[in-house]
């Protein structure tokens, strides 16, 4: 039998306050946790959605000191970029605050005292690479050295960028110093570790067997965690950004960054309700759910749980943790540090207004079972295509419609024929599969049946033509404009947790209030005889030019990565100055050029030697248009033996540079020289 709770907690991953938030951060946590929290409320249940920025940890120390500012200063930049976009999305958080606010240190700090006091940790001495130059420990991602796997010079002590191997930081060759560049030395310092292996048994019960409705590959995740064996875990480590470690001796120690975090949903919960917080936490008739990307499944359904566990008090573990996948841009890996991204503020000073669209976008590619990509296409073809033409098409032909028959009232319905009973009984089904698919955090599925109301709406006016029927039959254009009104208000019930601003401006145009969502389904939700407003688009068309130009920001960012990844090439071998002299170079005038039929590389040059006219084939032509290139001068080898290719005897090589995006440029003078002058 199905647990009733009196409340929920909706907890969610806190973002990283090193850099902005981009569109899969919004697929994978911030809109289905929106859309539920949403769903939850219209259902009249008591709920609170959570969320902060997590702003301590090595990352934003690298940013800080790369920047010349304080840790501080990176994180108030970005905490405010982050929740502004948040707001202006429309993501209905109760609280967002923040790791570094007075409630959260103090709850930190307390926590990490109470599982001490209690012998809850293991304290272990280990060996560690120390600067001496800059007098501290390093963390991982403060060390560089050649990899010991593909020998990339630059390897951090976590990873490898060059050929993605995880890392430790004294697996690499000559390591250095990230801060000074000095030779970093072993030297002894004092941990505490969480024993995970502890509470394995308690872990495996309480998912292994309590929770195996979650998702496939949430589940599988944990289970081959716990099938591996669990280990102790540092929850302390040396650097001077975050909270302190609230015991003797542990100068110069913070609490690691993965046991901070999560505490931050319970000091946030406390910020927003002081005196009710543990309601939330501890009240066994609480349902906690925890939104999180496949990344977080370990911290959180193993490494969080075993922390409450360990502190005890009443606290709740998550009744599910719907972890989604991962959502790729363009066929490629979402990447911060190859800006390979959409990210949320640029995107709401690109496309003022159409918040809606892409929450309609990102739900409908939700990454819920599998990875999925993100297409600029795609984005824009289910706006023109499903926004526009079928949601927006249905209410603005209703509405239009009343206006020019009624005079924008609503009129009364008359008996119901079999059409009619037919449609609503449809909606009906459309409800149920919502609600059920809602409930169980289907959410794609969920928006495909809120769009089949949609659907439903404008069929329903393709075969009852009301503007046929009203030539004859007043009466009976009333009852089926009544039933187009009703399908509008629904639209406005079903579309509120996925739309909310759509659904808003919906409301105002159908005169409707409070909505909750008992009212999905029904037949009489806008009563006869209300002024509807006039009618307004809830969406237009995106063109082709504002689509074109964020697929040439992603290239443009995708050309600077191979800019700033470039190395000079190895100078080939030497070559004595009589062997150099046998390269008879010139240079030539363009008289013609054209693309070689049938070879998407190849253009066909005519040139003017200062002898005669010779023919060259070169391999250019991804980077060129013909035309652009006849009447300049190009440098060329002119003494090559003759070679065919595709047909075409060219009797030279045009010379051209190699970019680090892999573009060729042809080489030439810089001042106009007479044709078949030497090179020298």
């Amino acid at each position: 039998m199905e647990k009733k709770f009196k409340r929920t907690l909706i907890t969610t991953a806190l973002p990283y306050a090193n850099g902005p938030v981009h569109i899969g951060h919004l697929a994978g946590v911030y809109v289905p946790a929106d859309i539920y929290a949403r769903y939850l409320r219209l259902c009249g249940k008591d709920v609170v959605l959570v969320g902060g920025s997590d702003e301590h940890g090595v990352p934003i120390t690298i940013k800080a000191r790369r920047e010349g500012v304080t840790p501080q200063d990176i994180v108030d930049r970005y905490h405010k970029i982050i929740k502004d976009s948040f707001e202006e999305l429309g993501i209905s958080f109760d609280v967002y605050s923040r790791t570094t606010s007075d409630t959260h240190s103090a709850t930190a700090s307390e926590f990490f005292r109470r599982l001490y006091d209690k012998g809850e940790f293991i304290e272990n001495t280990s060996m560690q690479l120390y600067d001496e130059e800059a007098g501290q420990f390093l963390a991982d991602r403060y060390v560089v050295g050649k990899c010991p796997h593909c020998g990339n010079e630059r390897a951090y002590g976590d990873q490898c960028e060059a050929c993605g191997t995880s890392l430790n930081a004294t697996d690499l060759i000559e390591p250095k110093s990230a801060i000074t560049g000095s030779v970093p030395v072993m030297r002894e310092t004092k941990h505490w570790y969480l024993p995970l292996d502890k509470w394995e048994p308690a872990l495996r019960e309480w998912i292994l067997e309590g929770h195996k409705e979650w998702k496939t590959n949430v589940y599988g995740q944990c289970k081959s965690w716990l099938d591996m064996g669990l280990q102790p875990r540092a929850v302390s480590r040396d650097l001077d950004w975050g909270i302190p470690v609230p015991v003797e001796g542990a100068e110069g120690k913070v609490l690691y960054v993965w046991f901070d975090a999560p505490i931050g949903y319970i000091s946030n919960t406390k910020e927003l309700l002081p005196d009710t917080w543990a309601n939330y936490w501890k009240d066994p008739e609480t349902r906690i759910i925890n939104f999180i990307g496949k990344d977080n499944i370990v911290f959180h359904c193993i490494v969080f749980p075993a922390m409450l566990m360990a502190y005890g008090d009443g606290f709740q573990l998550p009744d599910n943790v719907p972890a989604n996948e991962f959502l790729n841009l363009e066929g490629d890996k979402i990447s911060t540090s190859r800006n390979w991204a959409v990210w949320l503020h640029e995107y709401l000073v690109d496309f003022p207004g159409k918040q809606d669209v892409l929450r309609y976008v990102l739900t409908a590619n939700a990454p819920e079972t599998k990875d999925n990509d993100f297409t600029w296409r795609d984005f824009q073809a289910r706006n023109n295509s499903e926004l526009v033409a079928i949601l927006g098409n249905f209410v603005n032909r209703a509405v239009v419609l009343t206006h020019k028959y009624f005079n924008g009232e609503v009129p009364a319905a008359g008996e119901y024929q079999p059409i009619d009973n037919d449609a609503f009984a449809e909606l009906k089904s459309i409800k149920s599969s919502l609600s059920d698919n809602l409930d169980n955090f289907h959410f794609r599925e969920a928006l495909k049946d809120a769009m089949n109301i949609a659907r439903l709406g404008n069929k329903y006016l393709q075969e009852t033509e009301p503007w046929k029927v009203a030539k004859s039959d007043m009466a009976r254009t009333a009852t089926i404009l009544n039933v187009a009104a009703q399908m509008c208000a629904n639209i406005a019930v079903a579309f509120e947790p996925f739309m909310p601003f759509m659904s808003k401006k919906l409301r105002g145009m159908l005169g409707m209030n409070e909505i909750n969502w008992d009212e999905l389904g029904r037949n009489d939700l806008i009563p006869a005889g209300r002024h509807l407003g006039e009618a307004e688009l809830l969406f237009d068309k995106i063109e082709d030019a504002a689509i074109e130009a964020q697929i040439k920001r992603l290239e443009d960012n995708k050309r600077q990565n191979m800019i700033d990844a470039w190395t000079v090439a190895p100078q080939a071998e030497d070559v004595d100055f009589d062997t150099f002299m046998k390269a008879d170079l010139r240079v030539g005038t363009v008289l013609e050029c054209k693309k070689v039929p049938k070879a998407d590389k190849l253009l066909q040059f005519l040139i003017d030697d200062g002898m005669s006219k010779r023919t060259i084939v070169s391999g250019i032509a991804k980077y060129y248009e013909p035309e652009d290139l006849v009447g300049k001068q190009v440098c060329f080898i002119a003494n090559l033996p003759p070679r065919k290719l595709r047909g075409i005897v060219s009797q030279g090589m045009i010379l051209s540079a190699e970019n680090p995006d892999g573009r060729l440029v042809v080489m030439g003078p810089t001042a106009p020289v007479v044709p078949g002058a030497q090179v020298k």
